[in-house]
């Protein structure tokens, strides 16, 4: 078992509630992607999800397998999320899928030791957590068997919840949030040890770290107002997620409106709105070992 440990100073085990909620919401869109995925992939692959989370596309990629089955290598330096995740996609897939988990950083330099050699790689929004994103994604890449797939999910655009005017507060909140969530990982970037940077596009880092026929595709989740309560639990999870990283960034009556959107027992409780709804796009680029 490798050392793990986190960069960015975030309690994801913490959050796994928050995630499963979060996949769930994701769930067709992700089921889209992960065949896309496996049929650029042989029979029966080996697919390694760096960074895999609560399991929401590990139980895509599961689900997507087909009676054929294959392999799922889940990797996370989070044991409670790991294990989560393993319990999930074994719930959906059951002998079919062998499920290897490893308890590592993303840039743990015993992971060629650690995880089989992938026919598919799938790293969701992990690379930009690591402090060298460039030396990161050429580690991962030395994790896929020749001709495998590299799949990278980053970027995209911003998902929107929210109505401009809330009615409470001053119009724009979800755009003050994104902000101040910017200059956090700013912030948490320009602090983290050894934090190097990335001054090009994903595609051209996935060339420099040795990939060939890169190119990528979007994808969108788009669930129309009124959301079911699912999506809106969902919504509650986010926009606290950015209250707590925001923090003093956000002034006193923004900070004022969020509390009475995250409290159940307010009137403004954002679960209890109808108009809530998810729009956003992801981003995929991929590239293939020569």
């Amino acid at each position: 078992m490798a050392h793990a440990h986190t960069h960015d100073g975030i309690d994801w085990a913490a959050r796994v509630g928050h995630l499963r909620r979060a996949d769930e919401v994701e769930g067709e869109a992700l089921g889209a992607v992960a065949r896309r995925l496996l049929a650029l992939s042989p029979g029966r692959p080996t697919v390694v999800d760096v960074g895999s989370g609560a399991g929401g596309m590990a139980v895509a990629l599961a689900n997507a397998m087909g009676d054929e089955g294959g392999r799922i290598v889940l990797v996370d330096a989070e044991p409670v999320l790991l294990a989560v995740a393993a319990e999930r996609v074994k719930a959906a897939a059951g002998d079919r899928v062998v499920v290897v988990t490893v308890l590592a950083d993303a840039l743990d330099p015993e992971l060629p030791s650690l995880v089989p050699a992938g026919d598919l790689l799938w790293a969701s929004g992990v690379v930009h957590h690591m402090p060298d994103q460039l030396a990161c994604l050429t580690a991962l890449t030395g994790l896929l068997n020749p001709g495998g797939l590299f799949a990278l999910r980053e970027g995209g655009l911003n998902s929107r919840c929210l109505p401009w005017d809330l009615g409470l507060g001053e119009p724009g909140l979800q755009d003050r949030l994104l902000a101040a969530r910017d200059a956090w990982f700013a912030g948490m970037r320009a602090t983290m040890d050894g934090s190097t940077r990335l001054p090009l596009g994903w595609n051209l880092a996935l060339v420099k770290a040795g990939l060939v026929d890169v190119t990528s595709f979007s994808y969108l989740v788009d669930l129309p107002a009124p959301a079911p309560p699912a999506v809106r639990r969902a919504v509650a999870d986010w926009l606290g997620g950015l209250a707590a990283i925001a923090g003093e960034r956000l002034g006193a009556a923004d900070q004022t409106t969020l509390r009475r959107l995250l409290d159940p027992d307010s009137p403004d409780w954002v679960v209890d709105r109808n108009d809530v709804f998810v729009l956003g796009a992801s981003t995929v680029y991929l590239g293939s070992v020569a």
